[in-house]
This record gives C-alpha cells, structure tokens and sequence, in this order.
C-alpha cells in the first residue's frame, strides 16, 4: 500500500487538495495517510462501496475516550445519529424523516427566494464579501425558521455552530476545544428552553414535529431532540454555506451566470467538482479483506469523498468543469445509511437562491482572488469578495 504524507494544514493543501487526492488515487483504491495513521479510501468505486457496506460504520468499536474538558461536548455527540449505527441511528433517523419531510422541504422554496431577494436588496455598494452578505444568511435563517427558533438569533447560532464544528477540522487545538465547550453549552441550554416551550405550546415546526414523531411506540428524549436540533444546524449551516459559496466561485470563474433551465446540472456539477465535505471517518465492524487490505474489527478509515468526486472512472475529464454535465450519484452527500438527510435541503437552496442571484446581478464578478479557509476536512472560502 502506498504511504503518503501530507498535512492538511499546510497553505498550499489547503488552497488545492486536488493534486494530492490524484497522486493518492495513482497509488490504488486505498493508501496510508501518514498524518492521520490511517487507511484512506480513494477512488469511486472503494468510497462508494465503503458508504454502503454495513460491515463498516462510525460508531467506535471501543468507546471514545476523552478528556474531562471535553464532556460537555461529547454528552451531546452521544445522542447524534450522525455518529450512531443501529438500532439507535435507524430509530433516530426514521423520527427525524417523519418531520423532515420532502413536502415540507419543498414548501419551502417561496420562502428561499423571498428571503434570497431580501438579501439581494441589502447588498452594499462596492466590493462585498458574499459569504456574510448571502450564503452564510440563507441556509441559517432557513433551517432556523424550519425549527422554529427566532431568526434573530442566527448570529449565536452561525457562531455555535461554528465552534463546535471546529472540532472535526485539522487545526484543532486546545483553544478550539475550549470554544467549542462554551458553545455547546450555550447550545444545549438554548434548544432545551425551546424544546420544553414547544412542548408547552406547539407550532407549526420542526421542533413541534419532531416532539410529535413516533416510531413503534418510541419517541425522541429531549436529549435525542436536543441533539438533533443541533446536528441539523450546524449540518445545514457548514455543508450549505460552503457548497453555496465554492459553487459560486466555480461559476464566476468560468463566467457563467446559470438560469432555471440549467441550474440543476451547474449545481450539481460545482457540487461534484469542489464539495463542501473532503473527508468522512468509519470502523471495521470485523475482520474483513477488501480492496486489497485486511481490516481488523476497530481499525478507523478515511473516506476521501472529493478525490472519488474526481475519480476519471466515474467522469470523463473530471478535474473540468462542466454546466451540462449529465447528473450521476457523487460522493458529496455520503452515501447508504448515513446519507445527508439535509441534502434535498441544500440542494432546493441553492437551486432557488443561485438563479435569483445571477439574475439580479447580471455582471457579478470576484474582486479578488477567492482563498480558502483552513478547515479541512471540510472545504470552504475564507471570504468571497465581489462587486456588482
């Protein structure tokens, strides 16, 4: 197996990972990652298969040890189906998906473009940054109204949502874990008033949905509930914001401006090409042999979902970016049983935002060279500055 090594922080990784990911598929299916001393899955074919084989998941073998600053933190992940197999997670996620309901995502495509047009009436004149001024507002503001929790708050949400994020990114340290606590703990005390309200005085939400959902007799506690209101923002926020922006950039950069008629393959597209999500972690439930290598039951491994995104088995000239592009599974959202139940969210935003944008703003340009932040193994902009 090839043995590669490569920080995830170094500037120049950080700006383009996509020349690592080809050297790392040029060396099979799986290599070693040196500085996450792993086994990282490459190509399409191992990232898909790994998605969707049971045998693997991302619920630790032995349980996770951490320091006792961290409890705070990790009481919350205890409840989180993101980190969950079965039963826990199917129970888990079959409550949320009774709330989470197409209908009720795609009931909300007026109020995307409404709040897409507000945002687009306050632009200031000059050069702006678009990530506060559009694509950090819409996701946040949206899943905050699909809640139920008041829009006013959507900077201590967007802030909290932040810090903890800030958990799963190469550059963390003990600051970032400190941070990280004191968000969740305002977090966590700001869901549970709003849980035990909703509980009191039900609405048309989310949260209401979500007290109300059953599955076999069984209903969410108001840790699960906590938790869950949790995972869906800071989910819809960090994945949302950063496909919005990346794929704003790839499409300035190659001008194009898409309508209607072409924004579901461009969206697409710019989502295959630059995802919001590089990398996603999971656990041999057994002794297995696959793609060449024994995994041991506990061994940890990476999924690289951008280099199977860019994999020249699954696209002709897949480093191009192409509007037209006939639309195929990508590896963006996941795949299988832990398929991003936000992603038919994310996808009606920006599918309803963009074409508004570009059509308000026919000679939108960047200002400057866009860079990217270092939050791997995520993947988004610092700033997107641009002028009208």
């Amino acid at each position: 197996m090839l043995h590669l090594t490569q920080s995830a922080t170094d500037p120049a990784f950080v700006q383009d990972p996509y020349p690592f990911y080809a050297r790392a598929r040029a060396g099979g299916d799986l290599v070693w990652w040196e500085e996450y001393n792993m086994v990282m899955a490459t190509s399409l074919a191992a990232v898909n298969a790994l998605l969707r084989d049971r045998r693997f998941g991302r619920e630790p073998v032995t349980p996770r040890a951490f320091p006792d600053h961290l409890a705070s933190f990790y009481a919350v992940e205890a409840h989180s189906m993101l980190e969950l197999e079965a039963p826990r997670h199917t129970r888990l996620r079959s409550l949320v998906l009774r709330a989470f309901t197409s209908r009720r995502i795609a009931g909300l495509q007026p109020e995307i473009a409404t709040l897409a047009h507000e945002l687009i009436d306050a632009f200031p004149a000059g050069d702006f940054d678009l990530l506060p001024a559009f694509a950090t507002r819409i996701p946040v503001i949206i899943i905050a109204r699909l809640l139920g929790v008041p829009e006013a708050m959507a900077d201590d949400l967007l802030a909290w949502s932040n810090a903890m994020v800030s958990m799963y990114q190469a550059r963390r340290t003990r600051v970032i874990e400190d941070q990280a606590v004191a968000a969740t703990e305002a977090f966590v005390a700001f869901m549970r008033r709003y849980v035990e309200d909703r509980r009191q005085d039900p609405r048309d939400d989310l949260i209401t949905q979500l007290i109300a959902a059953e599955e076999g007799g069984e209903k969410l506690s108001t840790d699960e509930l906590i938790t869950t209101c949790i995972l869906l923002l800071n989910a819809g926020h960090e994945a949302t914001v950063h496909a919005m922006a990346n794929g704003v950039k790839t499409l300035l950069e190659h001008d194009l401006r898409p309508g209607a008629d072409i924004i579901e393959t461009a969206s697409e597209e710019t989502l295959r090409l630059d995802p919001p999500l590089h990398m996603f972690t999971r656990y041999a439930y057994e002794d297995i042999d696959l793609f060449g290598h024994s995994f041991k039951r506990g061994d940890e491994m990476g999924l690289l979902l951008a280099s199977a995104n860019r994999d020249p088995a699954g696209w002709d000239k897949p480093d191009q970016f192409d509007p037209m592009r006939p639309i195929k599974p990508n590896t963006s959202f996941g795949a299988g049983a832990h398929f991003c139940v936000g992603a038919p969210l994310a996808r009606l935003e920006l599918n309803t935002a963009l074409p508004i944008l570009f059509d308000r703003c026919p000679t939108l340009a960047l200002a400057e060279a866009p860079q990217y932040a270092d939050v791997y193994h995520f993947h988004g902009l610092k700033r997107l500055m641009v002028r009208r």
